[in-house]
């Protein structure tokens, strides 16, 4: 029987990166024998365009990768066959979330969100270097915050998001404002390009995450694979969805879980 074509689509926080450490190399020997098979290893994830830039040149990932939770896709040369990058925009804008925001907190409910914060506190915040916090300041169409309130307000808060066509969704370790789209949306849009683009052929969609965050990426993959972590526990998928749950945790969990499947696959 022949092999299928892999196509890895993975968060980055808990999942390939440590939670605490940002740290991946843990996954490298998995990393290592996707490269050779040319398997592309897609992110998807709520960071920054400039921060996974900055990542994949770190990883040597030249594959397209889906920014903001779902706010965009960029799609690589690589991918596409295209000669140059493309952007796929899903979503409200920056400035009408940042109107939201901006009418909520005059309404009196209470929160701390990226725009607020300088470089060095969000620094603190996050443990990330001066340098990158800076990169996970500069963003397109979604918005992190830190909510101050209590939890009946919080109710409140997601309820006014919603009348005004705006979602809250949690994350590892902020809440994110942002229009009516998802990680599946990127995960929906590339799976479809490269299905095809290989017309003919049995492609399987493999989605790594570790919080809720990521569920309705992982309801979109055909192996969907929950990386313990944090919020892991939180993370149910349909009955009819028989997910893969790592052992260990972040990059370690990856690894293992990734190389088990490249073995079930023949690769």
């Amino acid at each position: 029987m022949t092999r299928p074509r892999l196509l890895i689509m993975t968060d980055l926080d808990g999942t390939l990166l440590d939670h605490e450490s940002y740290h991946w190399e843990a996954a490298r020997p998995a990393l290592q024998r996707l490269a050779a098979a040319n398997i592309p290893v897609i992110i998807n994830s709520s960071k920054t365009a400039a921060e996974i830039r900055e990542l994949r040149g770190r990883l040597n990932n030249n594959w397209p990768f889906v920014a903001e939770n779902g706010a965009f896709v960029v799609i690589s040369p690589e991918f596409s066959g295209n000669p140059r990058e493309q952007t796929v925009t899903f979503g409200a804008t920056l400035a009408d979330i940042h109107r939201t925001l901006d009418q909520l907190r005059a309404d009196g409910f209470r929160f701390r969100s990226f725009r607020d914060m300088s470089v060095a506190e969000l620094a603190a915040l996050t443990s990330l270097p001066a340098s990158r916090a800076q990169l996970a300041r500069q963003r397109s169409g979604t918005e992190p915050l830190v909510w101050q309130g209590s939890e009946p307000s919080l109710v409140q808060f997601e309820v006014a998001l919603q009348a005004a066509g705006l979602r809250l969704v949690r994350g590892g370790r902020f809440f994110h404002v942002m229009g009516p789209f998802d990680k599946a949306d990127g995960v929906r849009f590339l799976l479809g390009n490269y299905r095809e683009r290989f017309a003919g052929e049995r492609v399987v969609a493999i989605g790594l995450g570790d919080s809720p965050n990521d569920q309705q990426m992982l309801e979109a993959v055909d192996v969907p694979v929950i990386i313990r972590g944090v919020r892991s526990d939180r993370v149910i998928l349909p009955s009819a969805r028989h997910g893969i749950r790592s052992l260990k945790p972040g990059p370690e969990g990856w690894n293992e879980c990734v190389l088990n499947l490249l073995i079930e696959y023949g690769y």
